[in-house]
């Protein structure tokens, strides 16, 4: 029974140490064998590999995958007029020599960010001192992001290469700090409220001369239908007066006699209007018994 116990874990013990001699390397990463502490190989094809058992040899997988950088920091930058900007940026990096990149910089991805992180900011604030605004804004973004990305690379690859490559650096934001852009938004609203109220004092005066011109013109419609119509009045009178002329001129006892009926006519408009006339003497009377005369004798005449 003890034999078999011991055979048993005999058997566990080879087992254990023959899984530690064994690892597999991902096609994502490199896999670095370490032993005692120093970097014995670098396995840079995926697959399985056999390696001393611990302590003797140690193996750590670093990323060989295209990597993203952001930047962390809002932090202002100071253009060559002295304005104060924030910038957001990226940048795609990438582990190629797992031997430099453990013995410059650290052994993990974590590490070789933070030391981008700062490299690249210094980068960017030293090209940015040298432009303007309008620069940054401008196509001119394009030099901006290739020069910060000849200094990185510069950096990278000097007296201590770090065992990386930078594939691109990008700009994805350019603004103002909070106090300029809250200023702009101000000047850019009280210029709205300048060229609305402009606008508003032109049409209103705009408004006011066509209300003019149009009374003016009614003035003038007016004035002439009114020139029209007396005219054409003037022509009516006339023309009534030249027929009453002659009309009265064929007959002047008809004339005298209507002339008296317009007179009686507008002194008898109102019913309390009283008139005492002597039968004699009137014009009236005298038609009214001419009148009567003719009739009395058109029969006799018939008579005969």
């Amino acid at each position: 029974m003890n034999r078999l116990g011991f055979v048993i874990s005999s058997v566990l013990f080879v087992l254990a140490i023959a899984s530690s001699t064994l690892f597999v390397v991902d096609q994502r990463q490199f896999g670095v064998v370490f032993a005692l502490g120093q970097i014995k190989d670098v396995i840079t094809e995926p697959g399985l590999n056999f390696k001393l058992p611990p302590p003797f040899q140690n193996v750590s997988y670093i990323d060989k995958r295209l990597l993203t950088l952001d930047s962390t920091d809002n932090e202002p930058v100071l253009t060559a007029e002295k304005q104060r900007v924030v910038i957001d940026w990226y940048v795609r990096w990438r582990i190629s020599e797992p031997t430099q990149y453990i013995r410059n910089v650290g052994t993990t991805e974590a590490a070789g960010a933070s030391q981008l992180n700062r490299v690249v900011r210094n980068a960017f604030q030293e090209e940015i001192n040298k432009r303007t605004v309008k620069e940054l804004l401008s196509a001119k973004r394009e030099a901006l992001m290739e020069d910060v990305k000849g200094e990185v690379l510069g950096q990278v690859r000097g007296a201590k290469p770090w065992g990386v490559d930078v594939i691109d650096v990008r700009i994805t934001r350019v603004d103002y700090v909070d106090a300029i852009t809250e200023s702009v938004y101000r000047r850019m609203e009280a210029e709205r409220k300048r060229v609305a109220n402009e606008l508003r004092s032109t049409g209103a005066a705009e408004g006011e001369k066509i209300r003019a011109d149009a009374d003016r013109q009614r003035e003038v419609t007016i004035a002439n239908a009114y020139r029209d119509a007396q005219k054409i009045k003037g022509e009516g009178d006339a023309e009534a007066a030249r027929t009453y002329a002659e009309a009265f001129g064929r007959d002047p006892q008809f004339a005298q006699f209507y002339r008296s009926l317009g007179a009686y006519q507008s002194t008898f408009s109102k019913k309390s209007d009283v008139m005492v006339l002597d039968p004699s003497s009137s014009e009236f009377f005298k038609a009214l018994r001419g009148g009567a005369a003719g009739a009395s004798v058109a029969p006799a005449q018939g008579k005969k």
